[in-house]
């Protein structure tokens, strides 16, 4: 078999988004099998099921990534742990650093209580440490610098990670938020709202529109990957926000990632505001194009996980700037969807047809 790489981008069918990605690769006779998040619990079987039907009968999983602790990303993999034989789970654990970070907090003077409190508020990462653990599964930190089978962590770095934790609203006020927590919490209850009641506005080609809002501090915990596989360049970024891929952009020149310039991009978050900006996109996908490609001669495929039903993503704006910048811009919108490269013919599968150009922005 000539080599080959497919990244499977599995639909997470709720009335939210979530992400589950399933990568094989061939390289030099090879073979690896590369799961990135699983969705919520309920996508599990799916997951497994899947790399069984399609990878011809896998039950060995090289890599397991969780990029971020969020139960639309890593609930699932409590069935893949569970029902795979799984090389090594990748995984960032907070309660690891308490004695750290215990400085930070003005609720805490103890670090056994600050550990028990961190395991309190990430359940998801808990269950999956117990799973590994039972299982005598290695876990590992995925912090940048890490290889992870042949792909890299661009981010997030040990440093920014542990402000993240100490900035999340999930976890005890730290001694910088303490006097702010109640403003904060109001301010995110009608930001929330708000962010209900967008407005699309019609708009000419090359006009982006992006949210002010910040993604959370969770989504910013986001593990982002990058991997040249004969010869095309993959990002895949979990819901990193836009400090997480300023932080990868500007690793990535040391493991050879010349940007502008990728081949394959997960876009972050299922293409929400929040995560992106035209300069950062310009930064890893190069400058706006003066008109649309034509069918075919897109420069690069860009991936999202949408759910069908989830009425806020993705984003027309995200959509629109990607396009810009010469993207084959494929949505899962409640079927499974597939890119690669020399990747194995299956029968009953077609190609995707990609999103339509959006003539409006939220404002």
């Amino acid at each position: 078999m000539a080599d080959f790489f497919e990244i499977d981008i599995l639909p997470v069918e709720t009335k939210k988004s979530g992400d589950a990605l399933a990568l094989r690769y061939r390289l030099d006779g090879l073979t690896w099998v590369h799961v990135v998040d699983g969705g919520y619990q309920s996508t599990g079987p799916a997951v497994v099921e899947h790399i069984a039907k399609y990878y011809d009968g896998a039950t060995y999983i090289d890599n397991v990534v969780v990029t971020h602790p969020d139960g639309d990303h890593a609930g699932g993999l409590r069935t893949v742990l569970e029902e795979c034989e799984v090389g090594t789970l990748w995984m960032l654990r907070p309660w690891l650093y308490a004695a750290e970070i215990i400085d930070r907090f003005t609720r805490f003077s103890s670090v056994e209580n600050l550990e028990r409190r961190l395991r309190e508020v990430y359940p998801n990462l808990v269950a999956l440490e117990e799973i590994a653990i039972r299982k005598g599964i290695p876990i590992e930190d995925p912090f940048q610098g890490t290889t992870i089978g042949h792909f890299h962590v661009l981010a997030p770095t040990k440093a920014r990670y542990l402000d993240l934790v100490v900035a999340s609203e999930r976890t005890p006020e730290s001694v910088k938020e303490a006097e702010e927590t109640a403003l904060t919490k109001v301010g995110s209850f009608f930001e929330a709202t708000a962010a209900r009641l967008v407005n699309l506005v019609k708009a000419a080609w090359g006009e982006e529109s992006f949210s002010t809002q910040e993604t959370s501090a969770e989504n910013e915990m986001s593990v982002v990957q990058y991997a040249e596989l004969l010869g095309e360049r993959i990002v895949l970024t979990g819901d990193a926000g836009r400090a997480g891929l300023a932080e990868a952009a500007d690793y990535a020149p040391l493991v050879g990632l010349q940007l502008p310039g990728v081949d394959r991009f997960q876009v972050p978050h299922h293409a929400s505001r929040r995560n992106v900006s035209t300069e950062l996109l310009d930064r890893w996908l190069g400058p706006r194009l003066a008109t649309q490609p034509a069918r075919g001669e897109e420069k690069f495929t860009a991936f999202i996980s949408s759910a069908l039903e989830d009425p806020d993503h993705p984003r027309d704006s995200v959509v629109r700037a990607l396009i810009h910048r010469g993207a084959r811009v494929i949505a899962t919108e409640g079927v499974g969807k597939r890119t690669g490269h020399n990747a194995p013919r299956r029968d009953g599968w077609v190609a995707a047809t990609p999103l339509a150009y959006p003539e409006a922005n939220e404002e």
